[in-house]
């Protein structure tokens, strides 16, 4: 038997290799043509002497159902057609053939072009597609038309006179895929025959599926010869599968074969979900019982036929005719194909009738030169006028309306059925415009529908009401979850073994968050949890590696804090991020000790211009209040002036309720001085803020810098290929301890300066240590961390959906917590660096703090001490004996200014230019003068024992002369 069936395949290829051309070449060199193998004598309808005569050919394989069929349909119209429109004057002249197999199809069309001189040919049902003929009819001008051809790969442009009168597959595609979508069915396996009808079709649903996001998961062809072991082993693979949806493109006779042991290996029960085309949906009514009863639940498309008066009567009467002229056929009932067989008939007789009876036979092979005579074939002279009437014909048959477009029948609805146990029943529609819907409406749609509650109820695959969700778990029982075995940062995935039980243990926030989303899915899933350990229980390689082992089948899926990175994507699926996104880096802050910090936000050249432009204004001030009146002791005016000159902007601003000035440009210069000094008060404020805080942050690599990551993760490759740091410069660590220990060291003590790791770790290392370290720079864009599945699963999409409503739910706290501490927050990493900030200490103002005590330590001493007084005596002698010298020199000149106004307008009095509340010499002459008095005096240190005595200054002389020089200045006022 197996070399009988070998022969027989040798057989068949060798026959198929054969070029057509060269055996009508032959053919034509014996001398004669050989008929159909299975021909009969084409039957002649006979037409009357009156009526024009076209002659037509059909092509048919009588052995097969369709073929039956569509015999008899189209005797059936010409003799409808006729009896209708009694009074045309042309009638068509059928020629039929009988066909077995290509071969026999091929001859059979060229006998009917030569030897028949038809002017168009039906057919042939074998060869729909074959280039052979069409080239025939292009060349002979003779329009070949197919009833049965549901896709081309010759496009009208390419072969003119072939014509469709069938919708095109690309419409069925487009309803298959919108039924998938609207059933949330993201990926489906295709089962199709293994011919050009089943190929053609698996383009136009790949096209379809990707417009609308849908995968085919696995595509099995099957020849229509396989036997049924071979089928049996296809759908025993499939069913160890995840994918629970199966579209089905194939014949009637082989869908049926399909369904039958698809029932035997428990592929139809609940669970599974079954559409097939209108290659099985066409022919429901001709299917037996066993098979239709294997497809119960089976979803179904086929083409719409409206129902009529005329359409009703026809079926009675075909059945009749049936049973009368082909007892023994096994065909019971009608169906969509011999409707369009039946409409070609009419559509070619209304064209013929157009054309009129015109007589126009054949032109000779010479005649032409598009190449017909290297077949002896003559060019039709009706063939080109027909084919422009067929187009234009447009009429309502018993399949709807009949309207060429581009070669092929106008698209029309499809039917969506649901099989049940005894057949079928519609329960919705699809339109190319309006998608799904529950019934037809007059008009169309204003937008395009694929939603699946429009359809009627559906009795599912084993009797269920329940609509599949079009995946499951393998048949293997559970699924296998990889778990990362970790050494550090166990809070997130932690695996322990139980040293009495040896039962593995796994705990940790992913851990959690998985099963959490386990309760959220809508259906239940058995799980075993698989430590990706190695023989001593450590962790068996990188998450790379444990990525890997999905692909190799090893794991369904992986669960733990898994990054999900653009490169793994490229062999695994990850569902949506459970984690905050993002890589830092995490430094040491800037904390050095100075207490003479307080001078850092001014440079030295600053606080030299300060004191400059102090004394500067001293001096201008000292020169504008030169013209005022001074009161009646001559040493003041000086005493003032040379205070005046270094404490005034100083005073100024301590005692700002004063009136020290009385020169009103003197006030202007005030003015600018209070601005200045604002403005400098104000930036150095801010920058001694920026400095205990902004600062501390500031971090740049040293020379020999080292940096750290976690090992075993993905951060390595990070750092090398996105930041371009030197691989020796990268250390590796796997606990937080052991990152701590490498930042207090240091690179130079062997250790680190920065840490380069993701925010969910980070978080936990500054929980642990608060504010001995900082997130500082950008964040580096990650995903978070995600489960992993296999590509293409259809567990990610509710995993998804599952993650979300658990990160979204009030219990995430509660997670969080539980696994990170009561100090964890999902908060903004930078909330960490001001929730850390460090206080300022009294060290870091303890210059100011010296400096101030000197100061007053220095005034007590002053004060308060012996030596102190003396040296303020000293010093106060030496400033009165400068006053002295200075006003002996410029007394008289003085004496005139006191008196006399002003150039700019100033008092000319002595009470107009000191005032009660003017500031005078007593205010800043220094200690060691009493001014109780009235009169100047020294206060001499008392010795022991003694009480203090009071020495009267020599000055006092020089008062009196002062009082004299008054007396003459009033004395010449009054004169005048």
């Amino acid at each position: 038997m197996p070399l009988m069936r070998n022969c027989n395949f040798n057989m068949l290829t060798i026959r198929r290799f054969l070029s057509f051309k060269y055996v009508i070449f032959f053919l034509m060199w014996d001398g004669g043509f050989a008929t159909a193998a299975a021909g009969d004598e084409g039957k002649n309808a006979t037409a009357a002497p009156t009526h024009f005569s076209v002659h037509i050919g059909t092509v048919l394989d009588y052995n097969t159902s369709m073929g039956a069929m569509a015999d008899l349909c189209i005797s059936m119209a010409l003799s409808d057609f006729y009896a209708v429109h009694s009074d045309y004057q042309t009638r068509l002249v059928l020629h039929t053939k009988y066909a077995h197999d290509e071969l026999d199809g091929a001859s059979a069309v060229f006998e009917l072009m030569q030897n028949e001189e038809v002017h168009s040919i039906l057919g042939p049902q074998m060869l729909t597609e074959d280039e052979f003929v069409v080239q025939l009819g292009g060349k002979a001008h003779v329009p070949v038309i197919s009833f049965s051809a549901r896709s081309q790969s010759l496009s009208s442009r390419q072969s003119p006179y072939y014509i469709r009168t069938t919708p095109d597959d690309s419409n069925q595609a487009k309803a298959l895929a919108a039924l998938c979508r609207g059933f949330e069915w993201h990926e489906a396996v295709i089962l199709y025959e293994d011919s050009d009808y089943g190929s053609q079709f698996l383009s136009r649903i790949y096209d379809a599926f990707q417009k609308d996001d849908i995968q085919a998961a696995y595509v099995v062809p099957i020849s229509t010869s396989a036997a049924d072991h071979h089928i049996r082993k296809e759908l025993n693979r499939l069913k160890t599968m995840q994918t629970r949806v199966f579209l089905v493109h194939m014949n009637s006779e082989l869908g049926s074969r399909l369904f039958l042991l698809a029932k035997h290996a428990g592929m139809t029960s609940e669970g599974y979900a079954w559409i097939i085309t209108d290659g099985i949906g066409n022919f429901m009514n001709s299917i037996d019982s066993d098979a239709v009863d294997s497809m119960e639940g089976v979803l179904g498309l086929r083409s719409y036929v409206p129902a009529s008066r005329n359409l009703e009567n026809f079926k009675t009467r075909w059945k009749k005719n049936m049973l009368l002229m082909k007892p023994e056929s096994t065909l019971t009932e009608l169906n969509v194909y011999g409707l369009w067989a039946y409409d070609t008939i009419w559509a070619l007789a209304m064209a013929v009738e157009k054309i009129g009876p015109v007589n126009l036979g054949f032109l000779e092979s010479g005649n032409s030169k598009n190449g017909s005579e290297i077949f002896n074939l003559r060019i039709s002279q009706l063939g080109p006028k027909l084919l422009r009437e067929l187009q234009n014909t447009t009429f309502e048959g018993l399949s709807g309306e009949f309207h060429l477009i581009d070669g092929q029948l106008k698209p029309s609805p499809l039917e969506i059925f649901n099989v049940y146990a005894t057949g079928d029943r519609a329960i919705g529609y699809w339109t190319p415009d309006g998608g799904i819907t529950r019934k037809l409406a007059l008009t169309g749609r204003l937008k395009y529908s694929t939603s699946t509650k429009e359809l009627k109820s559906i009795v599912w695959p084993g009797d269920s009401v329940k609509q599949p969700k079009g995946w499951s778990i393998p048949s293997t029982g559970r699924l296998k979850v990889g778990i990362p075995k970790k050494n550090g940062f166990t809070e997130f995935v932690n695996v322990s073994t139980d040293p009495q039980t040896k039962q593995v243990k796994v705990s940790g926030y992913s851990i959690d968050i998985f099963l959490s989303a386990l309760q959220q899915l809508p259906f239940s899933v058995d799980y075993e949890f698989i430590p990706f350990t190695n023989e001593s229980g450590l962790s068996n390689g990188t998450y790379d590696e444990l990525l890997q082992n999905i692909l190799g089948k090893t794991f369904d899926m992986v669960v733990g804090d898994t990054t999900i990175l653009a490169d793994r994507t490229k062999y695994v699926d990850f569902t949506l991020p459970y984690s905050e996104s993002g890589t830092v880096m995490v430094v040491k802050p800037k904390k050095e000790k100075d207490m003479w910090v307080f001078k850092k936000p001014f440079s030295w050249d600053l606080w030299l211009t300060i004191v400059s432009i102090c004394i500067f204004i001293g001096i201008v001030l000292r020169i504008l209040e030169n013209r005022a009146k001074k009161d009646s002791d001559s040493l003041r005016p000086h005493e003032q002036q040379l205070g005046l000159l270094f404490w005034f902007p100083i005073a100024v601003l301590a005692f700002p309720e004063r009136n020290m000035v009385v020169n009103k440009w003197s006030r202007f210069v005030l003015a600018v001085w209070l601005f200045m000094a604002f403005i400098l008060m104000q930036s150095y404020t801010a920058n001694l803020s920026a400095m205990f805080t902004v600062d501390q942050f500031d971090f740049r690599f040293s020379d020999d810098y080292n940096v750290g990551c976690q090992s075993g993760t993905f951060m390595r490759d990070f750092l090398i290929n996105r930041l371009h740091i030197n691989s020796s410069r990268i250390k590796e660590y796997s606990t937080i301890d052991e990152y701590h220990d490498a930042m207090s060291n240091g690179s130079k003590n062997g250790g680190i300066d920065a840490i380069f790791d993701e925010i969910p770790y980070m978080k936990l290392f500054l929980g642990r240590y608060d504010s001995k370290y900082k997130i500082v720079g950008p964040t580096y864009r990650t995903d978070g961390f995600g489960f992993a599945l296999p590509l293409g699963s259809p567990l990610v999409v509710p995993f998804s959906r599952a993650i979300l409503a658990v990160t979204e739910a009030t219990n995430l706290t509660a997670i969080e917590q539980k696994n990170f501490g009561l100090r964890y927050s999902s908060d903004n990493q930078n909330d960490a660096i001001n929730k850390a900030s460090p206080s300022l200490t009294a060290y870091n103002f303890g210059g100011l703090f010296i400096i101030t005590g000197l100061a007053l330590i220095f005034a007590l001493f002053c004060s308060e001490t012996p030596v102190g007084r003396i040296v303020a005596v000293a010093t106060s002698y030496g400033h009165k004996c400068f006053s002295l010298l200075s006003f002996r020199r410029n007394g008289k000149s003085r004496g005139r200014s006191m008196v006399h106004a002003d150039s700019n307008g100033d008092s000319s009095s002595e009470e107009e230019v000191r005032g009660p509340d003017q500031f005078n010499v007593n205010d800043l002459s220094g200690p060691g003068i009493d001014h109780d008095s009235g009169k100047s005096h020294l206060i001499t240190p008392a010795r022991d024992g003694e009480a203090n005595e009071t020495v009267e200054s020599e000055s006092i002389q020089e008062v009196q002369l002062t009082d004299q020089t008054s007396t003459d200045v009033s004395a010449r006022q009054t004169g005048s």
